[in-house]
């Protein structure tokens, strides 16, 4: 199939020319008792994963890290369930959204208070080519690429390489970078508190795993599962919006709509991965309004079919993405370096 089709609409008439916001205000319909269960089928599978991959070490260390991958696909799916209580999306009240985000947070290594601030800086920038920066992977134009030294053009190729952005990035980012309230350091207490407070719990957590399994036991089981679930979290960020056809205006030019049906995809996985991801694929609908939940967010595309048309890419199609790294703005198009 023709990768270019699938990133365009096949109907003639363009999604992005009704008015979206109104028809998906209905879809905010948070159920208690599903939300509920959405939580126990993620937190428990992930214990019981977890303890098995940790007996398993007696057995053979292939079989950990065989099931250490599902492990981090529910650490994965823990970090989403957090995602959406930042959307205020998961229960109708904000304070359990909040909570439930907290302790979560513990489990994702991502303090709560300081992630919803810069995720939510992120949903009202995102495509703005003026409002680049925060909660988002640093793109360059092609145009400012040309303008750098030797020197910062290497810095910026190396942060934007496959082994960086996808392997040591995140590791970083999750394990280092996100113990201090980074962007918000002189923006109030609140987010040192839920930066320290995360930090806290995250030690009594591992400190009282560690007594009873031992830190080398730990570390063999924690490490890669912390490892996979950064990495495909990152990736599903990155294929969401940095896609060949994706959008990025200025300021003046930027609109929402736009941003949300053009700027980001609708990323087609197989049953197995949606669900381990939430639904986060549907990023298109998502961005139009972040606080329908995940699971009502195959409704949406069941009951306005011609949202599935638009900006869609497969998995096979996906992986051509890891080499584009400049926006054109000339061709509108996310370009290589290569072709830079």
């Amino acid at each position: 199939m023709d990768n270019k089709k699938t990133l365009e609409p096949t109907t003639p008439e363009l999604p992005v020319d009704r008015n979206w916001i109104p028809v998906l205000a209905g879809y905010w319909k948070p159920d208690m008792a599903r939300s509920i269960w959405e939580i126990v089928i993620s937190l428990v599978p992930f214990l019981a994963f977890w303890t098995a991959s940790w007996a398993a070490l007696s057995v053979s260390y292939w079989l950990t890290l065989a099931l250490i991958i599902p492990t981090a696909g529910f650490m994965v799916r823990l970090f989403l369930i957090q995602h959406d209580c930042g959307h205020g999306a998961f229960f109708k009240k904000r304070v359990l959204n909040d909570w439930v985000g907290r302790v979560l947070g513990v489990f994702s290594l991502t303090p709560y208070y300081v992630w919803r601030r810069s995720h939510a800086l992120h949903h009202a920038g995102s495509g703005n080519l003026e409002k680049r920066g925060m909660g988002d992977i640093d793109t360059l134009t092609l145009a400012e690429y040309k303008k750098l030294s030797p020197a910062a053009r290497f810095g910026y190729r190396l942060y934007r390489h496959p082994l960086v952005l996808f392997g040591i990035g995140p590791a970083y980012n999750f394990w280092i970078r996100q113990r201090l309230p980074l962007g918000f350091m002189g923006s109030g207490w609140r987010y040192w508190l839920s930066a320290m407070g995360t930090n806290l719990a995250i030690l009594v957590v591992a400190g009282t795993v560690i007594y009873f399994v031992g830190f080398k036991a730990f570390l063999l089981v924690h490490l890669p599962v912390t490892i996979i679930a950064t990495s495909a979290g990152v990736w599903l960020f990155y294929v969401q919006h940095q896609f060949e056809n994706t959008s990025w205006r200025h300021d003046k030019e930027w609109d929402l709509q736009e941003a949300a049906l053009k700027g980001s995809s609708y990323y087609d996985l197989p049953p197995i991965l949606s669900w381990f991801t939430a639904n986060i694929g549907i990023h298109h609908v998502h961005h139009l309004n972040a606080r329908i939940p995940y699971y009502r967010l195959p409704q949406v595309l069941r009951d306005h079919p011609e949202l599935t048309n638009i900006r869609r890419i497969n998995l096979k199609e996906s992986l051509k993405c890891v080499n584009l790294g400049l926006w054109d703005e000339d061709g509108q198009k996310m370009i290589s370096f290569a072709e830079a």
